[in-house]
């Protein structure tokens, strides 16, 4: 049985990954509808070794569709995803939108899939950074108990946009012509820089992207007491973003049982041999669907603390694929319920 699928977004860079991992993880779209706003409408995109006219999203243009991926801003899922919603389209939304709304699951299937069975028609994906933290953290908190984290996350550019990766590239290249070139999307260039500031300021000094890890990590794990606090650093990277977390264990636990438990976890690849140059980076776990754990160390500081070192392609896990993922389950669920 296929699907008839839209991507609202088919020209961001998340809503290209979005069709390229439909495509290869074989997802059955029977009919297709590639979506964007007023300014994108009228380009094409590629699926399924065709080229595909992208509409205008509206409500109309959603009529009749089991599934959306809403990969566009926070404010068109507004307008678009609970009319969709309603007529019983299911969305699957990336953006901000609806993720910390009691009412709507915040979905990583490896985590919390089982979240989806309350689902009224609206799923929310999480945070790219929260995700790969939570695949992690996971079997950790099952294992041994959680009593604080801490992130400082080193986030990629595409994060922001294809934008952003342009004022990179540009930036880049004005750097080794000796030129200046003022920013655009950053307060202050990214090439050969880090910025400590990914979204907003908000509260207490902390950025928008700083209090989404902190929230969204205490919803999907299910712990609202749980001790979160991060700090989200923008890097030259173009894509993968890299956390070094520090957690301390309710439990007694060693490297090596830590190792184990992330080993046996689904979604996740543990590289953990440094003194042999073996250890997960951006460049290395682009492309690639899992989350990568290495550079796990006691620290010898604290009792049953430990550094954790967390990479991961944030276009793919940390938005298309995780997405995917949730429609694959909603799709496998249907099918057992038969």
């Amino acid at each position: 049985m296929g699907y008839r699928v839209a991507v609202v977004g088919a020209t961001g860079l998340v809503g290209q990954r979005l069709l390229q991992v439909l495509e290869e993880r074989r997802f059955p779209v029977d009919e297709l509808r590639p979506l964007a706003t007023s300014r994108s409408a009228g380009r094409r995109v590629r699926f399924a070794g065709s080229s595909w006219a992208v509409g205008e999203a509206s409500v109309a243009a959603l009529a009749g569709v089991d599934i959306a991926f809403f990969a566009a801003s926070g404010e068109v899922s507004r307008q678009l995803a609970p009319e969709a919603a309603r007529a019983g389209t299911v969305v699957i939304d990336k953006s901000n939108a609806f993720r910390m709304d009691p009412a709507v699951p915040l979905v990583v299937p490896e985590v919390n899939g089982h979240a989806l069975a309350h689902h009224r028609n609206l799923i929310a994906s999480p945070n790219c950074s929260t995700i790969q933290l939570v695949v992690a953290l996971k079997p950790i908190l099952d294992r041994f108990g959680l009593e604080r984290v801490v992130v400082a996350t080193y986030q990629a550019v595409s994060g922001t946009g294809a934008a952003a990766l342009d004022e990179l590239e540009a930036e880049v290249r004005a750097g080794v012509e000796g030129r200046a070139h003022p920013p655009q999307v950053y307060p202050k260039p990214i090439a050969f820089n880090v910025l400590p500031h990914c979204d907003r300021f908000e509260a207490e000094g902390f950025t928008l992207e700083e209090w989404k890890l902190v929230r969204e990590t205490r919803k999907i794990l299910e712990r609202d007491d749980l001790p979160v606090t991060a700090t989200a650093v923008r890097v030259p990277v173009r894509v993968g973003h890299s956390e070094a977390v520090w957690i301390q264990t309710r439990d007694e636990a060693t490297v090596e049982e830590l190792r184990r438990v992330l080993a046996a976890a689904p979604g996740v690849v543990v590289e953990d041999d440094p003194q042999a140059g073996v250890y997960p980076t951006p460049l290395a776990v682009a492309g690639r669907d899992e989350v990568f754990v290495g550079r796990i160390r006691r620290d010898p500081t604290t009792p049953r603390a430990f550094w954790l070192w967390i990479v991961a392609d944030n276009l793919r896990k940390g938005a298309a694929t995780n997405a995917v993922q949730i429609a694959e389950a909603l799709v496998g669920a249907k099918a057992r319920a038969r």
